[in-house]
């Protein structure tokens, strides 16, 4: 019955998961085509709760969303300009780091407002380089950003990925630049307010596997 906020909205997932755990969902995306997209798709699957979606412009989003307090937000934001997504000025795919960094912590400290207290937000993110190969810090620039906000930085969750081809590229990249490739994610915790509050109003968990089943996996 709780509210998750996903102020960058770009794909069904995380919203038909929120909806399968029985929570209420809003996100939301600058492209329309999307949000329709993820409309019809959450159509498809979610046959109790059903997830929402706004359409417009995150940095507006208190206005785009209404008068909600989410109790989390679950987002991954664009990867700077990793992947540009339109041809929309205020895509923020489209712009240069700086601006991309300045109108991406607006958003961030727009999201911190519409967060009740004692509330954890997840953001889902990975390292990006620039033009001429090296890295933008944009974990570190979003760690900064939330603190700014008001949020505290609260965990660290490293996301690994499928490797795919990476074996049959890893060795040409090292070869020609020394750069390693790159087989994770970082999943960012951030609380609003008092961690161990915010912990309680999750709820309880379930534990499945106790200390000796999951030895008895690690050695098979």
């Amino acid at each position: 019955g709780d509210l998750v906020l996903d102020p960058f909205a770009g794909g069904s997932v995380r919203g038909i998961v929120a909806a399968e755990c029985r929570r209420n969902y809003i996100g939301n995306d600058l492209r329309a085509e999307q949000v329709e997209a993820n409309r019809q798709q959450a159509d498809d699957i979610c046959k109790n709760i059903v997830p929402a979606w706004t359409t417009g412009d995150s940095r507006n989003i208190k206005k785009l969303v209404g008068d909600i307090k989410a109790d989390m937000v679950l987002s991954c934001p664009p990867y700077a300009d990793l992947e540009v997504y339109s041809d929309d000025d205020d895509d923020l795919s489209n712009m240069d780091y700086s601006k991309f960094l300045e109108c991406y912590t607006e958003i961030i400290k727009e999201t911190y407002d519409l967060m009740r207290d004692n509330s954890f937000a997840v953001w889902v993110i990975g390292e990006v380089r620039d033009k001429k190969g090296n890295y933008y810090n944009f974990v570190g620039d979003t760690i900064t950003a939330f603190i700014e906000a008001g949020f505290s930085y609260y965990n660290e969750t490293i996301l690994v990925t499928p490797v795919g081809s990476l074996p049959l590229r890893a060795g040409k990249a090292m070869k020609a630049s020394r750069k390693i490739g790159k087989t994770h994610q970082n999943v960012l915790v951030f609380v609003k307010g008092d961690g161990k509050a915010a912990a309680k109003l999750c709820g309880d968990i379930e534990i499945n596997m106790d200390m000796e089943e999951q030895e008895g996996d690690a050695n098979e």
